[in-house]
């Protein structure tokens, strides 16, 4: 009753909304609900009509899946299945790779595909029987998935996928790859070296979709060969019975982006709208210029900031902002109209990338205090060694925190280029020769290169996240005057954008020639509150000194080493037997009595090595000497440990550590 309400007021409306209900029933997308079963569910979905802003006489029914009753609605109760949608990014950077591009639609593509005759109870609404207001409500419900259900468009993209990877087999590789890659749910833009390969593609992916009763439609292209290859019926509306020479081609809208088919580059136009200078309008008018490829990133990059400025301290949306504001906002908001005169490319380069030899990709990074940026650009090298740039993808964003170094920040920053290089090599759709990132931080570049210091967290953090997309090699220095991702971070009036090198880049891309593999330093690291300090650490060793080859320095001839030892023996023996009336010796001294013979020739059988016999010099007969000691030490102590040392009864145990400090040598 309250839609028959806003039919009474609104009549144009009502003539729209009979004729898109007119429609569903003359497509067999709705019929008249059977009654219930005993106990048989069912859902009622009420309905309302829904305008484009940029297409005032076409009105949309959208059955509203989220309308409560009992504090519950059919979408609370749906899954809404996989996000098997493909990027937005990733179609529109596949768009701009080749020549010749057109962008075809799927019509009506959720009602393609038909719900389970059990479950349409689940989508019952009322309306007007046969469709005449003037006659009684009766039940209806939907035959096919509708808008607004959350599942919808995981089945509507699951069963367009399908129709060329399960029902057709035999299915052409690159009829596939555009259905499965380049669609943005029903929206396909694709790009191709000629026009024969373009034609060829859309003829063979429309008889394909046909088989699943998909039909294809909205064609537009940037050559008329390709609009004049289909009937005007399946031409993009404002295209259809159009002269591409003599008439005014209008603007394309491409997944948002303005696209001028005649000079095939993008634009913008933004409009002249009046918005309140409140939280809620200012908001607005940044949202309302549309950049996902970052054409004019310099450019929004202050709005964002007035806008942050502006929201420093809360308040209602709706409520006035602060007057000495409101210069700087209008400014800003004023100049947005010099951005109708910019044009960027659709193409990245002349060049086509399949025909190339060498694909580069330079990825520039830069940080102030008031924003983050990031830009990347394609370089091409074809057999004559002929070299094009081409702007790819631009990002800023705001700062993190006003209190952050610009260290960090710049570090940040590098993030973000990694980032956006690690985007475009999984979307662009071709193998990247190389990849360069270049900043103006030699504080950064020493962070990359450093293989010596430890960093805090921070830090720590972000440079292992850099270097696992990258090498430190693939890190170089650009100066700030030459660094196009510096005009992001400082911002630019929009009439200037054109004059500086953000959609061109650096003049020395131009130059085929790999960049130097420098290698930078840390940057004052004692002073850095990011690095961590170096600590000296110091391992001691306590160890006790044994009987061994050294003690034997002490001795400065053969002869005297000789009665040493004699002298060990026979303290030894004495440590072994008994003490008798004959020998009165016990434990370790020096025996006055003199050695016996006996121990005088045992001496001989520790020592293997004889005298030296000849005329020798004193320093000859020293080596020797010291040979022979050394020999008779090794020998010695091993025999000494295995054979005599067990015997030894000392007066306490004593612990095996401690064992050999509780004896004094005789040296």
């Amino acid at each position: 009753m309250s839609l028959v309400r806003s039919f009474e007021r609104k009549e144009e409306m009502k003539e729209h909304f009979i004729t898109f209900m007119d429609k569903i029933f003359e497509n067999k997308h709705a019929e008249l609900a059977p009654p219930l079963k005993d106990e048989e569910e069912c859902w009622y979905l009420p309905q309302f009509g829904v305008y484009h802003p940029r297409k005032p006489k076409q009105i949309r029914v959208v059955f509203d899946s989220s309308a409560k009753y009992k504090n519950v609605s059919l979408n609370d109760v749906l899954l809404t299945g996989p996000d098997l949608n493909n990027s937005l990014l990733g179609v529109l950077i596949r768009f701009r790779k080749e020549a010749v591009a057109f962008t075809a639609d799927i019509e009506q593509m959720f009602y393609c595909f038909n719900v389970r005759e059990q479950d349409r109870n689940y989508l019952r609404f009322l309306w007007f029987r046969d469709n005449d207001i003037s006659k009684d409500i009766v039940e209806y419900r939907m035959t096919v998935h509708v808008f607004g259900n959350s599942p919808s468009p995981a089945v509507a993209i699951y069963g367009l996928h399908q129709s060329v990877l399960r029902n057709q087999p035999d299915c052409d590789p690159d009829v596939k790859q555009f259905v499965t890659h380049d669609f943005y749910v029903d929206d396909g833009l694709k790009s191709l070296p000629t026009v024969e390969m373009a034609v060829s593609l859309l003829q063979r992916t429309r008889d394909t979709l046909a088989n699943s009763n998909l039909r294809l439609h909205k064609i537009a292209a940037n050559r008329k060969e390709v609009l004049e290859a289909f009937p005007s019926q399946d031409h993009a509306k404002d295209l259809k019975d159009l002269d591409f020479e003599a008439d005014s081609v209008p603007m394309q809208r491409s997944l948002g982006l303005l696209w001028d088919l005649k000079k095939d580059c993008f634009t913008f136009r933004v409009s002249d709208e009046t918005k309140p200078f409140t939280r809620r309008g200012v908001l607005s008018t940044i949202n309302i210029l549309y950049d996902p490829l970052g054409f004019v990133a310099p450019v929004t990059m202050q709005g964002k900031s007035i806008l942050r400025e502006l929201m420093a301290e809360n308040g209602d949306w709706d409520a006035p902002l602060p007057s000495e504001m409101e210069e700087s906002w209008t400014l800003w908001k004023d100049s947005l109209k010099e951005l109708s005169n910019l044009t960027i490319p659709r193409a990245y380069t002349e060049i086509s990338p399949s025909t190339t030899t060498k694909k580069e990709l330079l990825v520039f990074s830069d940080a102030s205090t008031k924003a983050i940026a990031a830009v990347a650009y394609l370089r091409v090298t074809d057999a004559a060694r002929n070299c094009e740039v081409g702007f790819v993808l631009g990002k800023a964003k705001l700062a993190p925190r006003p209190d952050q170094t610009i260290p960090r920040l710049e570090l940040s920053a590098a993030v973000l280029a990694v980032e956006l290089a690690d985007l475009l090599t999984d979307e662009l759709g071709f193998e990247i020769d190389y990849t360069a990132f270049y900043t103006d931080s030699k504080v950064v570049l020493g962070y990359i290169h450093n293989e010596t210091r430890r960093f805090y967290v921070y830090v720590a953090n972000r440079v292992t996240r850099i270097r696992k997309s990258s090498q430190p090699s693939q890190w170089h220095y650009v100066p700030s005057s030459q660094n196009p991702a510096d005009h992001a971070t400082r911002s630019v009036p929009a009439y200037q954008l054109p004059l500086s090198n953000w959609l061109t880049g650096p003049d020395f891309m131009l130059q085929d020639q790999s960049p130097s593999n420098d290698s930078f330093e840390l940057v004052e690291p004692c002073t850095d509150s990011d690095v961590r300090p170096q600590v000296s650490t110091l391992k001691t060793t306590i160890s006790t000194k044994q009987l061994g080859s050294d003690r034997f320095n002490k001795f400065s001839t053969w002869k005297s080493l000789k009665r040493a030892v004699s002298r060990l023996l026979h303290v030894i023996h004495n440590f072994k037997s008994l003490p008798s009336k004959i020998n009165h010796c016990r434990g370790w001294h020096y025996c006055e009595t003199g050695l016996t013979v006996d121990e005088s020739n045992q001496t001989q059988k520790v020592t293997p090595l004889k005298a030296p016999v000849g005329n020798f010099t004193a320093s000859d007969l020293y080596k020797h000497q010291w040979r022979q000691v050394q020999h008779l030490s090794n020998t010695f102590w091993d025999r000494w440990k295995k054979e005599f040392l067990p015997t030894l009864q000392p007066r306490r145990k004593w612990h095996s550590s401690q064992l050999n400090v509780s004896v004094v040598s005789p040296f």
